[in-house]
């Protein structure tokens, strides 16, 4: 059932499509195609995996090539570890739909998500083409985005105005992401449009520093994907000069609403993260430098003895303070380093907080929101991510993910 009530921005001249294609779910809509129009400019970020899946290699291919016309997206196939015949599916599947619209293949970006290791059906995708074709529309964007669910249970879609050139502009975007979610990108796809123009090296720049406060700043298991995208559309329907300078007034307001956008979805994917019952975030100050302060964070996040304790409720501190511990940095002061639930101070001077009382800790640990703050006085640096708990039912999911 598609829920029009999903609150977003259409972005003009961008169309949208959703299908059932059958490629896995069945009774459900699992196809989806973005237009953009001509003169789109478009930046990207893919995941590091090496073991990255044959649409996310023809995407790159296609993307230092030819300018974007079309996005096809489908979900229940990941069509990652397919070897040879992955990418010769992925390259007919664009081949295919250039061959409806006289587009060149090159102009067809592909993304999969899904089970690994399976082949594409490639006849079911590219007989939902037609289909895909004629259901265009600027306001399809509450279909597309339940289309490209897996194992998320709720959609995710967020929309921005913004001023510039002296008119309102908007951003949309609309993510998947439930599970398999750790930084560089996080396991997700993204897809983000705004009738701006905007400069090629000023859209890439903005969306790779989007990125770093948002989708790689959220991890659910520890675990990347092989299919990681997120693309940023920049239609130019606005008919406005291209921003450029990145420190313009017009500029800096294009990079806050964007990200925005990318929090909130990167929020509502931790929100519906598998099985997990609580939003946590973890910030980690008073470190020598960022990459210190995120490897502590990184540590206390995959911890699955923390994760643990959060489900259950149990504050066991003494999991935070040895993942601190063995986050590998350089002289650790322990005397140093303090620890909070919320505002109630856990940890200070190597041990428990002489103030600190099981039931307090208890109480902050029954919300369904908890901030863990570390600092460990040793510099000014500062990092926050997103985590969540670790349940019964994340362990269900994806011991039944292929069934």
């Amino acid at each position: 059932m598609t829920d029009h009530t999903i609150p977003y921005r259409p972005v003009p001249g961008v169309l949208l499509s959703a299908a059932a294609a059958g490629i896995r779910y069945q009774g459900r809509d699992d196809l989806v195609l973005m237009a953009l129009p001509a003169g789109t400019r478009c930046a990207a970020v893919f995941t590091r995996n090496a073991f990255c899946a044959a649409p996310v290699l023809v995407a790159k291919r296609h993307l230092a090539t030819r300018v974007p016309r079309y996005l096809l997206i489908n979900s229940g196939n990941a069509n990652a570890g397919t070897g040879e015949q992955g990418l010769a599916d992925a390259e007919a599947s664009c081949a295919a739909l250039a061959a409806l619209t006289g587009c060149y293949p090159e102009e067809v970006l592909p993304f999969s998500t899904g089970v690994i290791g399976e082949p594409l059906p490639l006849s079911k995708l590219t007989a939902a083409l037609p289909t895909a074709l004629d259901r265009m529309r600027e306001t399809t964007w509450p279909e597309a985005v339940q289309a490209i669910m897996t194992t998320d249970t709720v959609p995710k879609l967020a929309s921005r105005r913004l001023t510039a050139a002296g008119r309102t502009a908007v951003i949309t975007g609309m993510a998947k992401g439930a599970g398999m979610i750790c930084p560089d990108m996080a396991t997700l796809l993204v897809f983000l449009a705004t009738d701006l123009a905007v400069d090629q090296a000023l859209l890439q720049h903005s969306l790779s520093t989007a990125m770093e406060t948002s989708f790689n700043a959220i991890t659910v298991d520890g675990d990347t994907s092989t299919n990681d995208a997120c693309v940023l559309a920049a239609a130019g329907t606005l008919s406005n000069q291209p921003l450029q300078d990145p420190e313009s007034p017009d500029s800096l307001a294009f990079r806050s609403a964007l990200e925005a956008v990318c929090r909130e979805l990167a929020t509502a994917i931790m929100r519906d993260a598998e099985g997990a019952t609580k939003l946590v975030k973890i910030r980690v100050e008073e470190t020598r430098d960022g990459a210190e302060a995120r490897r502590v964070a990184d540590t206390i996040a995959h911890s699955p003895l923390v994760k643990t304790a959060l489900f259950a409720g149990d504050p066991n501190w003494g999991r935070i303070l040895a993942a601190v511990g063995r986050a590998d940095l350089d002289r650790l002061d322990i005397q140093a380093v303090r620890i909070w639930l919320d505002d109630l101070r856990i940890v200070s001077h190597g041990g428990r907080d002489p103030d600190y009382t099981e039931s307090a800790g208890q109480a902050v640990l029954k919300q369904e929101e908890i901030t863990i703050r570390v600092a460990l006085g040793r510099g000014q640096a500062i990092t926050e991510l997103l985590t969540c708990d670790l349940s019964y039912e994340y362990v269900r999911i994806n011991a039944e993910y292929r069934t």
